[in-house]
């Protein structure tokens, strides 16, 4: 990601300017302990599975990348002149924590691994990506996920 210190006047001053809503109320329910959890990612990078149109910009719709897919053959759409995409060429993992979510499952820090991850552009206002999500949720569930590793970008 690119620091604020490297944008123009304009650009930091508009990203600095953008309101950050806060979340209202307290959880609805306890989470399960941590040996019982199904966990799913939910990235923000705009990443498809090779093969897939590019996401385009504001696009809304999330994309899912099944579990089994090689780290070869997940590929990032996020294009924009201020988003630095050194990290994910470097390691898809900064992006999408696939590998270390394993490594949890297999210590038994966690219970089990999705069957399919999920991925949005980002850059997208949240309100504007609600409806989807709403749409995604069901699908957590169908798969028996309890919990979500958030991995913004």
């Amino acid at each position: 990601m690119v620091r604020l210190a490297s944008l123009s006047e304009e650009e930091r001053q508009h990203l600095l300017e953008l309101e950050c809503h806060p979340f209202a109320g307290e959880p609805w329910t306890a989470p399960p302990p941590p040996a019982e959890r199904r966990v799913a990612i939910v990235s923000s990078a705009g990443l498809i599975v090779r093969g897939e149109r590019p996401v385009p910009p504001n696009d809304r719709r999330y994309r899912a990348i099944p579990d089994t897919t090689a780290d070869t053959d997940v590929l990032m759409s996020h294009v924009s002149v201020n988003f630095d995409r050194t990290g994910y060429q470097q390691a898809l993992s900064t992006v999408f924590p696939r590998t270390q979510l394993h490594a949890l499952r297999e210590e038994g820090v966690v219970g089990s691994v999705a069957g399919t991850h999920y991925s949005f552009m980002g850059a997208t206002p949240p309100d504007a990506m609600e409806q989807a999500a709403r749409e995604l949720a069901p699908r957590l569930r169908a798969d028996g996920v309890n919990t979500v590793l958030l991995a913004p970008v």
